[in-house]
Parts: structure tokens; C-alpha cells; sequence
């Protein structure tokens, strides 16, 4: 029997907004994909209400059973009290790990002695801070997505000389989250306010593409959340990021193609990744400037939309 891969897969929670018959749909795919970790939840928005607690739960249980390991995706905007409310329901749940995207998530679960995984949006950028939250409960935490393998590198061998034992995940696929905002840009679009938004994002299950005057898609509009227009593929970079010590690569889920995007990434994790390997898996620009410390719209390997 051969060794497991060093490096495991994570499914990263959906960031777009979806049906609930879709949900369904993708994550009873999903339960027989070669992953070892599935993170789910709504990150984005508090408004999209398709699918409660309970039905993340209840999704939860069946992939535990199938082998995954489920995680908890917090909301990484809270702007209201009622936003806190499901944040502590969240942090309760008294099941799964919670992947904590805001520092309020980070106080709830630490005072109350739970472990959480520390979400990109948190801005760790150096061993003091990993080292605090370590401390606190940190299992497992996300490099920033506009850090670069040099700096990620520095950054583990740092964390490993002050003993901090907790893994590193990378993104390594899909559109790169970027900023949040108060204002929903999907419902400016259409000309609604973003309390009576209709929720407009739901027409677009792969985001809204913002193209500059040259029509190049530079950005993805999802509700509140701007995503990069080109989709980070990292999966030739696999090896070397075994290498420098990451333990998870993840991949963020798109609504077409994603089984052919984690079988690519299983493949390269065993050594196995054919070549020559078409680069591009799905109908999207390729991107991976920021792995490379360039503008992350770069793409060092010069394959374009097929």
C-alpha cells in the first residue's frame, strides 16, 4: 500500500450564492472527491438565508461519515447585532471546528476554550501574531492570499524556530477573495438598495465579471465581496509547497468543474500530474502572480482562457 500524500486537500466553503438544491447537489458530489477536509457556511453574506445552521450541520454529519473532515466557515463582515447572534450560534455548535474570518469569532471561540482554524482574512503576517493565536486555540491557520512563496516560506521557518507547531493551508485554487465592503456592489448592478436586493447574486453562481476598458476581466463581483477575475491554479507549485512545509492546499469551489480541479490536484500531490498538463481547467483566466511576488493577475506560465 503506498504512503498517504503529505500535503492534504481542502474544499473551501462555496463563496458564491447558490440554491439549496444546489448545495445539495455539489456536496453529495463532493463526499466521494479525493479531499481530506471540507469547509462549509455562508463567509460572505449575512442576507443569504437559503441555508440555516442546521442544514450546515446536517450536510456536517453526512461528510463525517463518508471520512471528511468538516469545518465551520464564519462570516468574515459582521455589521450587525443580529450578524453576532449567528456568530455565537456558530462558535456554539458544539460539533465541528469553526474557521474564524473576523476577530470576533477569534474572541468568542477563545474564551470559551474551543480550537479554530485562523481564516486569510485575518492578516497573519508574522510569528508574534501566530504565536498569540496558538496560544489561544489556533489548529491550523491561512496564509494570506497575497503572500508570496518566498515570504510564506520565511514566515514557517520563523514560526518553526519559535516552536509554533500549528499547519499552514494555502489558497490554491479558485478566485482569490480580495476585499469586503459594507456596500453590496451585485445589487448596485441591478440598481436595488442592499436591503431589498432581491438577492440578485444568486443569477450569478460563479460571480459577476468586472472587465476593464481593454474587456479584460480584472474582477469578480459576489455581493459585498470582490473576488480577483482570473482563478488562482497552484497545482504545479504543489511539490514545492510540501517542501517548504504547508500541510493543506485549498481549493475554493466553483459551481462547474470542480471534480476535475480536485482530481488535477490529487494528482499532483501523488506525483502523478501528466505532462504536458493543460493548465487551465475550467473557463476562467488563469492567474498565480502573488505565489510568485509579482501583480496577482500575472500568470507565470502563460496559459490563458481555453
Amino acid at each position: 500500500m503506498s504512503a498517504p500524500p503529505t500535503l492534504q486537500l481542502s474544499l473551501g466553503p462555496v463563496l458564491f450564492y447558490w440554491t439549496r438544491e444546489r448545495y445539495a447537489d455539489f456536496y453529495r458530489e463532493a463526499a466521494d472527491w479525493p479531499l481530506e477536509i471540507v469547509n462549509l457556511g455562508e463567509s460572505v453574506c449575512s442576507r443569504r438565508r437559503d441555508m440555516k445552521l442546521d442544514d450546515w450541520l446536517g450536510i456536517g454529519r453526512e461528510l463525517v461519515q463518508g471520512g471528511k473532515r468538516v469545518v465551520l466557515a464564519s462570516q468574515t463582515l459582521i455589521e450587525s447585532e443580529a450578524d453576532l447572534r449567528d456568530l455565537r450560534r456558530l462558535c456554539d455548535n458544539g460539533e465541528f471546528v469553526v474557521e474564524a474570518n473576523d476577530q470576533s469569532a477569534v474572541q468568542r471561540l477563545s474564551a470559551n476554550g474551543l480550537p479554530f482554524v485562523a481564516g486569510a482574512a485575518l492578516n497573519l503576517y508574522n510569528p508574534a501574531t501566530l504565536g498569540v493565536l496558538a496560544r489561544v486555540g489556533m489548529q491550523r491557520w491561512q496564509a494570506p492570499v497575497e503572500m508570496s512563496r518566498a515570504d510564506l516560506a520565511r514566515l514557517l521557518a520563523d514560526c518553526r524556530e519559535a516552536g509554533i507547531e500549528a499547519p499552514c493551508e494555502v489558497f490554491a485554487y479558485g478566485h482569490l477573495p480580495l476585499a469586503w465592503s459594507s456596500r453590496c456592489f451585485t445589487a448596485r448592478r441591478y440598481q436595488k438598495p442592499k436591503d431589498r436586493c432581491r438577492f440578485v447574486c444568486q443569477k450569478h453562481p460563479e460571480g459577476l465579471a468586472l472587465r476593464s476598458q481593454e474587456s479584460r476581466e480584472v474582477f469578480t463581483l459576489n455581493g459585498i465581496q470582490t473576488l480577483s477575475g482570473a482563478c488562482q491554479d497552484l497545482r504545479h507549485e504543489v511539490p514545492a509547497m510540501a517542501g517548504m512545509g504547508v500541510t493543506v492546499a485549498r481549493l475554493s469551489p466553483r459551481a462547474e468543474g470542480m471534480a476535475a480541479v480536485v482530481a488535477a490536484f490529487d494528482a499532483a500531490r501523488r506525483g502523478t500530474l501528466p505532462a504536458p498538463d493543460p493548465l487551465a481547467l475550467v473557463d476562467a483566466e488563469i492567474c498565480d502572480g502573488y505565489w510568485h511576488g509579482r501583480p496577482g493577475i500575472d500568470n507565470s506560465r502563460g496559459t490563458a482562457r481555453p
